[in-house]
């Protein structure tokens, strides 16, 4: 198996799970934060909707430059918008992996802002940290929001407090 397969069937179950966590997200909830630095619910489903969009420059391009390429942050206005974003996302992200070579994922990507480097590492490496750990995160923060809001969570890794399984 080559080394995108297992990251891209990984990516896949992410995404499904990641799915399930966005399917809860309360329409009348979107404005809430639990603390004013931070992210707004349509905010933080907006954000993990669009992470996926990354996979493409990763796969394509030497780096990013968040001084030359304008982002206009995803504002999903209901949790159907952030789900098919999602999906959406997903599917161009998963096409884009389609055979690529394992040697063009260990040569280097960068991510900058003009000549400031955040960091610079082998495609894999930005894959697994910058999409697969990212979204995780921003997941686990989006379970906190709607524990916060007495919305029963999904089963991710096995059943939740709420959910016996699904």
């Amino acid at each position: 198996m080559s080394m995108i397969d297992g990251l891209r069937m990984e990516f896949q179950h992410e995404a499904e799970l990641t799915a399930k966590m966005l399917s809860r997200v309360p329409d009348d909830k979107l404005g809430w934060q639990p603390h004013p630095k931070s992210m707004t619910m349509a905010r933080l489903a907006g954000h993990i909707a669009e992470i996926p969009t990354w996979i493409v420059p990763i796969l394509t391009s030497e780096g990013m430059d968040f001084a030359k390429e304008a982002y206009q942050p995803f504002m999903p206005k209901s949790h159907e918008e952030a789900l098919a974003a999602l999906q959406k996302n997903a599917e161009a992200a998963v096409a884009i992996m389609q055979g690529q070579d394992d040697a063009y994922l260990l040569k280097p990507w960068c991510l900058r802002a003009g000549e400031q480097v955040y960091f610079e590492m082998p495609r894999i490496a930005v894959i697994r940290g910058m999409i697969l750990s990212h979204t995780v995160h921003h997941r686990a923060q989006l379970g906190l929001y709607l524990r916060l809001n007495d919305v029963a969570l999904p089963a991710t890794y096995g059943p939740s407090a709420d959910d016996s399984g699904e």
